[in-house]
């Protein structure tokens, strides 16, 4: 009675909506959260349907209502292993030593944005100094933006960001070389390019305002970067001998994921999902909810997969303790 059906680690967007999956199918669940979401510093959610412009705080606070409206229960903590008990049985470990018990684990807990190197670059994060054109495209619509590359993928993005300004500045800092074909590219598309090794951006009235290369600062009201975006799960999943793994992009390392299969989310480990950007660092809330409902379905159909097995295997049992007991008892009838 102590053994979950599923726990649930990360309270975002894809492991609350796996629970409220989970919870209708009814199922035991529990979620753990350590509170600290990706999109913490953002003050809405975009190309969410129905919730446009939501303030992520409020939908997440919407979500774990959902999740104690059918029975699902909610923890505050952060898990630091996983390990398998026995051939059913998973256990979460949390940093105060709480052990939870599960017959499958979900890993929901996203990832973390490592920036640039840029002194007081972090404190501007998700306010306006940006990374994605659709999460935040239309709020810095025909400002001026100034991209700082952080490998040849950025120009792939700063194409990108040209379809909402035509002020867009590619600052190349030191991190990529143009080829002729680029620098006509760029400029087919009246893309600004600012050499140099960038070392700081200004602020004016709490107000992103420039971005300085040496001695020179160059005017922007936005600035875009290109996160190196890692699932911070190898201690936690040490046990299991999952981790990780880097992704690339023209040849620039843009992040590290937990592989998993990407229709239903299970990992390599049985018993062991994932969902949202644990798995993918592109997705967005709207993605990362789609993708914690299905793996919840999909985990309940292992689940039930599972009980029907066990469920035959203890008939089969039992069928066998009563022919055993008829044999014992008439001899003569055993290989009738």
């Amino acid at each position: 009675m102590n053994v979950f059906d599923v726990v649930v680690i990360g309270g975002g967007a894809a492991g609350l909506a796996a629970a409220v999956t989970l919870g209708r199918a009814r199922r035991k669940v529990l979620v753990v959260d350590a509170g600290s979401p990706r999109n913490a510093s953002a003050g809405q959610v975009h190309s969410y349907l129905g919730r446009e412009g939501v303030d992520p705080r409020e939908l997440l606070a919407i979500g774990r209502s959902e999740v104690e409206q059918y029975g699902g229960i909610l923890a505050s903590g952060t898990a630091v292993g996983v390990e398998r008990v026995s051939e059913f049985t998973l256990r979460v470990t949390l940093a105060d030593d709480t052990a939870l018990d599960a017959r499958r684990v979900l890993v929901a807990t996203g990832v973390v944005d490592e920036l640039p190197d840029i002194p007081h670059l972090s404190d501007r994060w998700g306010r306006d100094v940006l990374h994605c054109a659709y999460c935040h495209g239309w709020e810095v619509r025909d400002k001026t933006i100034g991209l700082i590359a952080g490998g040849a993928a950025s120009l792939h993005q700063a194409q990108l960001w040209r379809q909402w300004s035509d002020k867009i500045i590619l600052f190349t800092n030191e991190a990529v070389e143009l080829t002729a074909l680029q620098r006509a590219e760029l400029a087919a598309r009246q893309i600004t390019v600012v050499p140099g090794h960038v070392t700081g951006i200004e602020v004016t009235n709490d107000e992103l305002s420039g971005i300085r290369v040496g001695d020179r600062v160059t005017a922007v009201q936005a600035a875009v970067v290109f996160p190196v975006s890692v699932a911070k799960v190898d201690d936690l999943l040490a046990e299991l001998g999952l981790r990780a793994e880097e992704k690339e992009m023209d040849g620039q390392v843009i992040g590290a994921t937990l592989n998993a299969d990407p229709q239903v989310g299970a990992t390599a480990v049985a018993g062991v999902w994932a969902a949202g950007n644990v798995r993918g660092h592109r997705a967005q809330v709207i993605d990362a909810a789609a993708q914690g409902g299905l793996t919840g379905a999909m985990m309940n159909i292992d689940l039930v997969n599972e009980d029907v097995r066990r469920a035959v295997a203890a008939t089969s049992f039992s069928a066998e303790m009563e022919r055993e007991v008829d044999v014992s008892a008439n001899p003569d009838t055993a290989y009738r």
